[in-house]
């Protein structure tokens, strides 16, 4: 059978990636690591990634959560260093 932890493996991003994701698009991981994979395979998908994890920042600092801000602003410079090719908007 295959894990959570294999699917976020043959994905291409990281775990706090599909966590963005999952939580953006209220999915569950499963099915964020699902969308990550198939977004990572497409000319624009990396950027819709990037204004997904944008996004949740901007709704944490309107929810105002510090720590939760802190990771996603973390989980976009890893991601932007990961894939330089992703144009920051």
């Amino acid at each position: 059978m295959i894990s959570l932890q294999d699917c976020i493996g043959l994905c291409g991003l990281t775990q706090d990636e599909v966590d963005a994701i999952a939580e953006h698009e209220h999915v569950p991981d499963v099915v964020a690591a699902a969308l990550a994979s198939y977004l990572n395979r497409t000319p624009q998908g990396l950027e819709k990634v990037r204004d997904m994890i944008i996004d949740d920042i901007r709704m944490a600092r309107a929810d105002i959560e510090p720590a939760r801000k802190a990771h996603l602003l973390h989980t976009l410079h890893h991601f932007l260093r990961a894939h330089p090719d992703v144009p920051m908007r």
